[in-house]
Formats: structure tokens, sequence, C-alpha cells
């Protein structure tokens, strides 16, 4: 895959966790992920972003009560 805007796999999971999370994602753009994005890298870039909103989160409350 190359071109203008393709994306490596990893990066690309990363893009479609983050869409995800909010609900949205382009037919189109779901078939490129689909073809360039492996389950695995999936699993790994979910699970490092959802800990990345729990500290967002946690962070943030502790300010907020502090």
């Amino acid at each position: 895959m190359t071109g203008p805007n393709r994306q490596p796999g990893i990066v690309r999971a990363f893009v479609a966790v983050f869409w995800s999370f909010f609900g949205v994602r382009k037919g189109k753009e779901y078939d490129l992920d689909v073809a360039s994005v492996t389950p695995g890298q999936v699993i790994v870039a979910g699970l490092v972003s959802a800990a990345a909103f729990v500290a967002l989160l946690v962070t943030v409350v502790y300010f907020v009560t502090r």
C-alpha cells in the first residue's frame, strides 16, 4: 500500500480505534481498514487507547477534586 493517503498498519489501527470510540466511520475508510489492519493490531491499539483514555479521566478527576 503506497500512495499519498496510505498509512502503516499500526497507525491506521489507532485511527480506526479512535473513530470507533465516537462510532463514526466512512464505508470507504472501513474497507481500507479491513484490507490493511490485522486483528492483532486492532487489539493492541484498542488496549493502549483505552488505557490512555482511563489515565486521562483519572488525571482530570484528580485535578478537579484536588
